[in-house]
């Protein structure tokens, strides 16, 4: 079995010859042409690492001449859908990676089309990758730093287990203010954030689980914790995103008074809109609430000029 990028992958049962799944080969691992490969699935539009079985088989489609590794630019999607690439009435919403090769491949002046060629792979599938939460595989990313001069634990974001802000400096960084809806709309996305509070040992910063829930944030906690300390005076919160290989980030800070939330329906009613468990597991049923009273940000981006 052999294929080029752009062919079509036909996975039919075996009993009756009807297909059951198709999609588009989207990256070749071997040069010439042999499985695995990566497939778009048109039924999903997810991308997997797939190693052919008997029941599947490889749809040629016409390259047109000198385009040997070239995905047709007019070939479309059954019932008449349009050309692959951005999916039709999708957002742009690039996950981390896609965001890291979009990046990289800006900063050395490269088209996708140039590096979609260099790394052996379908024009695309780099959009989908760039524009869309995708999760390529090992053999794709690595392909990929080849073609950009870079590394994949650099696509990947760097070692985790390093603080932030170890990465190259941008050569033009701006501070941008953000304003508070913005502040709002970052704060939602939930997670972990910072809490400062002040305890009988001194000045302390620890990590909490919140939400936002009714403009407030809100965690977790139990009582004579570190966090519990929070309780009855104003605090600051803190919340941020760094992304070293990038050199990009933002940090939005929170000050207001908190309180203990102790009527029972409210504390009924925070568990039920809660996203996530805390971290440290086990009972933690003492909620605090943070009423903001100030909320400021900022975020770090290579200056437009």
């Amino acid at each position: 079995m052999r294929a080029q990028l752009g062919d079509q992958l036909v996975v039919e049962s075996p009993a009756t010859g009807v297909t059951r799944r198709d999609g588009e080969i989207v990256g070749l691992h071997h040069e010439d042409g042999t499985p695995p490969y990566d497939v778009r699935w048109s039924d999903t539009d997810e991308v997997t690492l797939v190693f052919p079985g008997p029941d599947a088989h490889i749809h040629h489609i016409e390259h047109g001449p000198g385009s040997t590794h070239e995905p047709s630019r007019t070939r479309t999607d059954r019932a008449g859908a349009e050309p692959h690439g951005t999916v039709p009435g999708r957002q742009p919403n690039p996950g981390d990676i896609g965001r890291r090769v979009a990046t990289e491949r800006a900063r050395r002046g490269l088209t996708r089309e140039e590096t979609a060629r260099r790394a052996g792979m379908a024009p695309e599938y780099l959009a989908y990758l760039e524009e869309q939460p995708a999760d390529p595989t090992i053999a794709s990313l690595v392909r990929l730093a080849d073609a950009l001069g870079t590394t994949v634990v650099a696509l990947r974001g760097g070692g985790i287990d390093l603080p932030p802000g170890r990465g190259q400096a941008l050569l033009h960084p701006q501070l941008v203010d953000l304003d508070r809806d913005e502040c709002r709309a970052l704060l939602s996305t939930n997670g972990v954030g910072r809490v400062s509070v002040l305890t009988p040992d001194g000045p302390a910063v620890v990590p909490v689980n919140y939400e936002v829930i009714d403009d407030a944030i809100a965690f977790r906690t139990v009582p004579a914790s570190v966090p519990a300390a929070a309780v009855g005076s104003d605090v600051a919160f803190e919340v941020d995103h760094v992304d070293t290989a990038i050199s990009q980030g933002w940090s939005v800070l929170v000050v207001g008074p908190a309180r203990e939330v102790t009527d029972p329906d409210e504390v009924r009613r925070l568990a039920g809109r809660a996203h996530t468990e805390p971290w440290p597991g086990g009972e933690r049923g003492m909620w605090v609430s943070i009423r903001p009273t100030r909320i400021t940000g900022r975020r770090i981006t290579p200056s437009e000029g």
